[in-house]
């Protein structure tokens, strides 16, 4: 079974906890703090596995998660990080996050790979909250979670050659003619519902990868007859060979069939319409009226196109068809900088993380009902890490804010005592006073568990 397009959720490992110990051994008096800090939590990793061809091993299995990061130990030890987990896509995998949109990573190449979900950094020990007025902290930071995401995984064939056309046309019979592939064949539309991949040998370090395309009708564009879920897989070929019934047996106008698949392509996208085209008349050895032909043949190459008779049955005209598309596809290759083997390189897309900048920024908004929202990587990060059970960590958090400016600049918005701080998940009470600006509420959000 061909499966072309799934939706999979991926949920990254939550950092550990760390630890607030102390040292306690004889002879060794006011050991101090130490704590280790939390194991990173495992992150989601896809990976490119040549020897896959569909995306059918999601059809049963959609959801992944790696593990938690260990919570630290005493004596300075760290906990152990969350392992990863490795997801093999097949080549021509593109990975789209289903809430933003954003395309995150083509994969094409074998060994291609993008981490699609982050694990959550481990909580630091109180070894690392020592001061000089702080020389005993009992606390210790939370793991951060791990990310979740809802992504989109579609293939997208990796071939240098796609052949399109009308149903039975002879696509999958040129297939097996120029390589070693062997569809299935009849004479009945829709025979082919699954792309079909050939490798064609045209000398020693020389070929190509050849693909059939199926469902293109008129409408393939908007659905009609699988088109749209087949119209993606030759976004990637760098050359097209069209072919055409000219045999008469099918009762249709190859002339007109031509227009209808080229509207379509142009429907789809700009530049499929633009790309390189070589035009196979096939079905020759069955052609009931060579004058058809003939006419056809002048108003093709009186558009610049170029055209070759063929019989896939037979096999005549196809060598020099293939050698023809060949020349092409090398033409391509070094316009494109494209690989020896397996269609052209498309552009990377790498998922990246926000600067330096962008994660300390935070911004302060008023919603109805006076709460003050605070948005911020780093003010939700701190808040994340807080263990609000904990006196001393609160404390600590209260400074964070005080010398970030958070409290400054709330009163400079007209913040009033009492008023509600939302910041990520949790809420706070806003003290308009000179020490303790901030103290957690108790209607902080309950956290999901993991």
């Amino acid at each position: 079974m061909f499966i072309d397009q799934v939706e999979i959720t991926v949920e990254a490992g939550a950092g550990g906890k760390g630890a607030a110990t102390f040292r306690r051994e004889k002879f060794v008096p006011r050991g101090g703090p130490s704590g280790g800090d939390g194991g990173r939590g495992g992150s989601i990793i896809l990976e490119v596995d040549p020897g896959l061809g569909t995306l059918l091993d999601f059809r049963y299995n959609r959801r992944f998660r790696a593990a938690d990061g260990e919570e630290g130990h005493a004596k300075k030890r760290s906990g152990r990080d969350g392992q990863d987990v490795v997801i093999r896509v097949p080549p021509g995998t593109v990975v789209t996050d289903m809430e933003t949109g954003q395309v995150l990573a083509d994969l094409v190449r074998p060994g291609d790979r993008v981490t699609v979900a982050r694990g959550g950094s481990g909580g630091r020990g109180n070894l690392h909250f020592t001061s000089s007025v702080r020389q005993a902290p009992h606390f210790a930071e939370l793991g951060e979670p791990g990310e979740k995401r809802r992504l989109r995984l579609d293939l997208k064939l990796v071939a240098d050659v796609g052949v399109i056309g009308f149903p039975s046309v002879g696509k999958s019979s040129l297939i097996a003619a120029a390589s070693a592939a062997r569809p299935k064949i009849a004479e009945y539309p829709f025979t082919t519902l699954t792309p079909h991949l050939g490798l064609v040998a045209i000398g020693p370090g020389e070929s190509f990868v050849l693909a059939d395309m199926p469902g293109l009708i008129e409408g393939a564009h908007a659905g009609a007859g699988l088109g749209d879920r087949f119209l993606r897989h030759i976004e990637r070929t760098l050359v097209l060979i069209h072919m055409l019934d000219v045999s008469g047996l099918s009762g249709r106008d190859p002339a007109q069939d031509f227009r209808t698949i080229n509207m379509e392509l142009g429907l789809r996208s700009a530049d499929l319409a633009a790309r390189p085209q070589v035009i196979a008349l096939n079905k020759m050895d069955v052609c009931a009226d060579l004058a058809l032909v003939e006419r056809l043949e002048r108003e093709l190459a009186r558009n610049g196109w170029e055209v070759h008779r063929i019989s896939a049955a037979t096999h005549a005209g196809v060598k020099e068809l293939i050698h023809a598309v060949w020349q092409r596809v090398r033409r391509a290759r070094l316009e494109s900088a494209a690989v020896p083997v397996g269609g052209a390189l498309p552009q990377h897309v790498v998922i990246r993380g926000p600067s330096e900048s962008d994660d300390r920024a935070w911004e302060v908004q008023r919603e109805d009902g006076g709460v003050w929202i605070m948005r911020g990587k780093a003010l939700e990060r701190f808040v994340q890490r807080c263990d609000l059970n904990n006196e001393e960590a609160v404390r600590h958090l209260q400074h964070i804010f005080e010398r970030t400016g958070v409290h400054r600049r709330l009163r400079e918005l007209g913040a009033s005592h009492g008023d509600t701080v939302r910041i990520g998940d949790s809420e706070f009470l806003f003290h308009d006073e000179d020490v303790e600006e901030l103290a957690p509420s108790r209607r902080r959000k309950k956290r999901e568990p993991a």
